[in-house]
């Protein structure tokens, strides 16, 4: 499967913005789709994971409640609607394909996209 993500911005503190994620191929060999991100000088973080069939979601407790997680099947897209951002929410974003296992783990994922830059000013 290939993943693209989009949406990314400068955007001020308070602010909201949607992230895109499409993706194409073998959709239906993965399980769901995830969001992490990555701060400069920090490790991959897990945001949020949507699972394909039942459309169960899983969130970061840093974004829980600010953070929505959906999904499109017909159009094979994921979206991460952001609100009231914060400076720390600060990175890039990247979306994956959710292979099975523990949801918070890099290693549960594969096919990354490249991922979408997300500034935060206050």
């Amino acid at each position: 499967v290939q993943l693209q993500a989009s949406g990314g911005g400068l955007v001020q503190a308070g602010g909201s913005l949607r992230l895109s994620c499409a993706a194409s191929g073998r959709t239906f060999s993965s399980y769901g789709m995830g969001w992490f991100r990555q701060a400069p000088g920090k490790e991959r973080e897990f945001v949020a994971l949507i699972t394909w069939s039942g459309g169960s979601t899983y969130y970061a407790d840093s974004v829980k409640g600010r953070f929505t997680i959906s999904r499109d099947k017909d159009k094979n897209t994921m979206y991460l609607q952001m609100k009231s951002l914060k400076r720390e929410d600060t990175a890039v974003y990247y979306c994956a394909a959710y292979r099975g296992g523990g949801y918070v783990n890099t290693r549960a994922y594969d096919s990354w996209g490249k991922g979408t830059l997300v500034t935060v000013s206050s």
